[in-house]
């Protein structure tokens, strides 16, 4: 039987890890090294910069295994709900995706692309409704991506 999280993995988020480092030489290297070293995968980043500070918004492919090295390595970071969504086949597969989530009236804060499925498209989006978000991008029949899918790769 597959060991579950307090939420179980099929659930239809993800979590971003928003992870504070120094902005200096070296802490971006520091964080992936203590990260890949230990078999988790990166599947999405995104670094949000200023001058002393960063934030970098970062998803793996195990989540629990994740925040454990996190914290361990004492990093402090905060978790944060996101939507992954596979790109449908198609001309416009983010037509589709931004156009359903418009017609529900759910406002994207942002995005940035997930590793997935060698091949295959896939987008991680913060929103404002999370659970319409999920509701309207199934109804379209778009697949919705779990943690158990990213364990998958």
């Amino acid at each position: 039987m597959e060991e579950l999280t307090g939420r179980a993995r099929a659930w239809p988020t993800l979590i971003q890890f928003a992870v504070f480092v120094e902005n200096r030489v070296g802490r971006l290297h520091s964080l992936m090294r203590h990260l890949e070293s230990h078999a988790v995968r990166i599947v999405a980043i995104s670094i949000a910069n200023s001058v002393d500070c960063a934030i970098v918004r970062l998803m793996v492919n195990d989540t629990d295994r994740g925040r454990e090295i996190l914290e361990l390595s004492r990093f402090p970071f905060a978790e944060i709900e996101l939507v992954g969504v596979e790109l449908p086949e198609g001309d416009q597969p983010f037509l589709q995706v931004f156009l359903a989530l418009l017609q529900a009236e759910v406002n994207v804060q942002y995005t940035y692309p997930l590793l997935y499925r060698r091949g295959q498209g896939a987008i991680a989006l913060y929103v404002d409704d999370v659970d319409q978000a999920v509701a309207v991008l199934k109804n379209r029949g778009l697949k919705v991506i779990t943690e158990s899918d990213l364990l998958l790769d």
